[in-house]
């Protein structure tokens, strides 16, 4: 049986792995195999033991809410000590959390295109749930590492969902032939600040409000996100017009899907912080 790799060995492969990450996003081309023969060279790793802790970090980084290497499908049942290298890479690389660095200087994000509507589907449901041990291992990883609340806090990615989804809003009016509409969506939390409990106003194309809280993941659809005490008490007391836009996979090419209040009856709510008075 293979010895566990090393703290050496896996900021090696965790590095590597990184490197070809930035190539695939810009689409610039790069040789796995000649990546796999540097690390074997590197570590004295054989082959197969490389290319599968590869899609251990492909896990990892969907645990973390970040995107990942397509052709290294995640593989669990991975090391623990494998999850801090992942996140020390990214805590002394923070610029790699901010989208639009990851496209490179003076490359327009065709995220932003307004004539582009993004692709909403259905929201995640128990049907469609990774096996119980996966999804327990991700969990245990997001709370740890708190993914939600570094989303929350990245106010370049707030900020470049938002505008995705105001573009999208624009667009879908546009494209039922309501400009008039579109040209009265508003920017709510841009203008105005965050304290409205939602970020957009828009309309649905019979000229129904549709107020919008968007939250934005560079991970995958099941990533846990945050909500405020204000934003659940709007969206009890507008639920006819409030949503929550989750966009995700961000980085990539967004995709979106939308929860219409009770929240309650589509995610667990968890809190995470209390406000303390002296008594």
């Amino acid at each position: 049986m293979a010895a566990d790799w090393t703290d050496e060995e896996n900021d090696a492969i965790v590095a590597d792995y990184f490197s070809m990450l930035a190539d695939d996003l810009v689409g610039r081309s790069y040789s796995k195999a000649e990546h796999n023969r540097l690390l074997q060279a590197a570590t004295g790793r054989a082959r197969g033991s490389i290319e599968f802790k590869h899609r251990n970090i492909s896990a990892v980084l969907q645990a973390l809410g970040e995107t990942w290497i397509p052709g290294y499908k995640p593989a669990f049942n991975f090391q623990s000590s494998l999850v801090d290298v992942v996140n020390r890479w990214l805590d002394r690389h923070p610029d790699w959390l901010v989208p639009i660095a990851r496209l490179g200087e003076g490359v327009a994000p065709a995220v932003f295109a307004e004539e582009a509507i993004l692709w909403i589907g259905p929201p995640p449901t128990q049907t469609n749930r990774p096996p119980p041990a996966e999804l327990e291992q991700m969990a245990a990883i997001a709370r740890k590492y708190d993914v939600a609340e570094r989303d929350a806090r990245n106010r370049v990615l707030g900020s470049a969902g938002e505008e995705r989804v105001l573009a999208h809003e624009h667009a879908n009016l546009r494209a039922a032939g309501r400009t008039d509409l579109a040209n009265r969506v508003r920017w709510t939390s841009h203008v105005d600040g965050d304290g409205a409990g939602y970020d957009i106003e828009s309309f649905e194309p019979d000229g129904d409000k549709r107020l919008i809280e968007v939250k934005t993941t560079n991970g995958w659809e099941r990533t846990p996100f945050h909500i405020t005490r204000n934003e659940l008490e709007v969206a009890d007391a507008q639920c006819e017009d409030w949503r929550l836009m989750r966009l995700w996979n961000f980085s990539r090419e967004p995709r979106a899907f939308e929860l219409r209040p009770p929240l309650r009856a589509h995610v667990s709510l968890i809190a995470t912080n209390f406000q303390a008075m002296i008594l």
